[in-house]
């Protein structure tokens, strides 16, 4: 479960860009699957997804009388994906680092410098100085996870990663149910990411509005590399982005 949880989220930082470039592709109206646009637009397939998409994408557009460009239009299925998946990894970084981060080592207390007379004098300053340096190099430990910076999603899914490996550092080992629930966290992530990149192996029936000019269900399956294909569960005809494959 370790090792799984952490290339979940390894993964998830590898895609990253991707959803970031997929953020702006102009919206179209389509169901399920890339490559199914065109059959899935021929059926006039509006979704909920679909219809939501439309109506945010009007109240972002801005009044025709003001000045300036109107902005371009973004993917709001994969704006969302993206606030909700980086959303939970913060907040999960956030929460794991305040029960298993160790807290910074204290440095020593303020004093007035003074002439180091004798051996003993120049024994002490230096084990002083020597404890600073340490708590200044701890306190900034790159390794550390910061509430106030590095606030990325990409930074989050490798440092909770790293947790997850256990990773050397300024930490305790994870419990079971820390592991647990971090693995909770990277399967619901991942499962999300991969969706709206269609690199998942998804399958899904059309609504009970849209059948089968034969009265049967449409099922839509695909992704994951996998050519986007619908069939009828009750004739059995096939559709792919090309057209009837089979009837």
């Amino acid at each position: 479960m370790t090792t799984t949880t952490a290339a979940q989220l390894q993964q998830i930082a590898r895609h990253w860009p991707d959803l970031t470039d997929a953020l702006g592709t102009p919206a179209t109206i389509a169901g399920f699957g890339l490559g199914l646009r065109g059959y899935l637009v021929t059926l006039n397939q509006l979704d909920r997804f679909d219809a939501e998409e439309a109506a945010a994408l009007r109240a972002l557009e801005r009044s025709p009388d003001q000045l300036g460009a109107r902005p371009v239009p973004i993917s709001l299925r994969v704006h969302d994906t993206m606030r909700l998946v980086e959303t939970v990894l913060l907040d999960t970084a956030d929460r794991l680092a305040r029960t298993v981060q160790r807290a910074p080592m204290q440095p020593p207390k303020p004093s007035r410098a003074a002439v180091a007379r004798t051996r003993a004098d120049r024994v002490f300053w230096e084990d002083r100085a020597r404890r600073a340096e340490a708590a200044r190099k701890d306190a900034d430990d790159p390794r550390r996870w910061r509430e106030t910076t590095g606030r990325t999603a990409i930074r989050a899914a490798l440092w909770l990663s790293a947790r997850a490996l256990g990773a050397s550092g300024p930490f305790r080992p994870l419990t079971e149910h820390e592991h647990r629930h971090l693995a909770t966290v990277a399967a619901g992530a991942l499962g999300r990411v991969e969706a709206v990149l269609d690199l998942a192996d998804i399958r899904r029936e059309l609504t009970a509005a849209h059948p089968c000019p034969c009265g049967g269900t449409i099922e839509v399956y695909g992704g994951g590399g996998a050519q986007p294909v619908a069939r009828c569960q009750g004739c059995g005809a096939i559709w792919s982005e090309r057209g009837v494959i089979a009837a």
